[in-house]
């Protein structure tokens, strides 16, 4: 069982996992746009998530070097190297313009992470940013990268798509700030800090309601695909209901990072409905 969880921990710490999550979004993404080629854009998020997620998480620590690096990590400082080899790999199958926009979505995980600007902490440690930044570089990797690398024009549907995918970021984040509110720092201002767990969770489900309520809004609506959208809206409030600061850090980072990969599953199980 040790062994097992060993297994688990290095899964989630390494953040194959999340990474996973990333490339269910752009694989949804390709199927709402009839994508054909999208591996390439999918791949380059999976392999993209895995470095940006190791960087940040792990940037601070490497570079104070307070402490010997353990054994784990350079296990996953290897992988991200790996990762990195195979980031390039993809980038370089992607459209010219696909490449400058995500060489700018790079520069904002830079920025997220690296203090740029004299007497300033980074943007990860600005009060109040945290949440729209991390929920903007997911759209732009899972949503406009995709599309643009594949030539779709950007119409009403695409707009649509985008702002709920950001709503849906934004919510599955405010469940990791609940999780982790004994621990911010107060000066972070996240949103539980700001206006209290119940409001945050009342703010979640509210969200919720305007995602499903914007695909009435789709030209091309399909009644099969709300109805997934319906029960990953209802897996993601039981989520953010029942989360507290009890909670343990699988919660969040194996349960709840599991939800884009949940929505692609049932949409690769019930496809032949669309």
């Amino acid at each position: 069982m040790t062994n097992f969880k060993r297994i688990i921990d290095f899964y989630i710490d390494s953040s194959i996992h999340v990474a996973f999550s990333c490339y269910a979004l752009v694989q949804m993404t390709g199927f709402m746009f009839n994508i054909s080629n999208i591996e390439p854009t999918a791949f380059f998020a999976f392999f993209g998530t895995i470095v940006g997620y190791n960087f940040v998480k792990y940037d601070a620590l490497i570079r104070a070097k307070k402490q010997q690096i353990r054994k784990e990590l350079k296990v996953i400082l290897i992988f991200s190297f790996v990762a990195f080899v195979a980031v390039l790999h993809f980038f370089f199958q992607l459209q010219t313009i696909t490449q400058i926009v995500a060489v700018v979505f790079l520069g904002l995980i830079v920025l997220y992470t690296l203090p740029f600007f004299p007497n300033r902490k980074n943007a990860r440690n600005w009060a109040g940013v945290k949440i729209y930044i991390v929920a903007l570089c997911w759209v732009g990797v899972t949503v406009f990268l995709p599309v643009l690398n594949a030539k779709i024009a950007f119409e009403t549907n695409f707009i649509i798509i985008a702002i709920q995918r950001f709503l849906l970021i934004f919510v599955l984040v405010l469940i990791f700030e609940i999780i982790d509110l004994k621990n911010d720092d107060p000066h972070l201002q996240t949103v539980p800090q700001q206006i209290g767990v119940k409001q945050t969770k009342i703010l979640g489900f509210f969200l919720l309601l305007v995602l499903i309520i914007l695909e009435f809004f789709n030209a091309n609506l399909n009644y099969a695909i709300l109805f997934l959208k319906v029960v990953v809206a209802l897996a993601i409030i039981l989520f953010l209901y029942f989360a507290s600061q009890k909670r343990s850090k699988y919660y969040t980072s194996f349960w709840v990072e599991s939800v884009p990969i949940f929505w692609w599953v049932l949409l690769l199980i019930f496809g032949q409905l669309f």
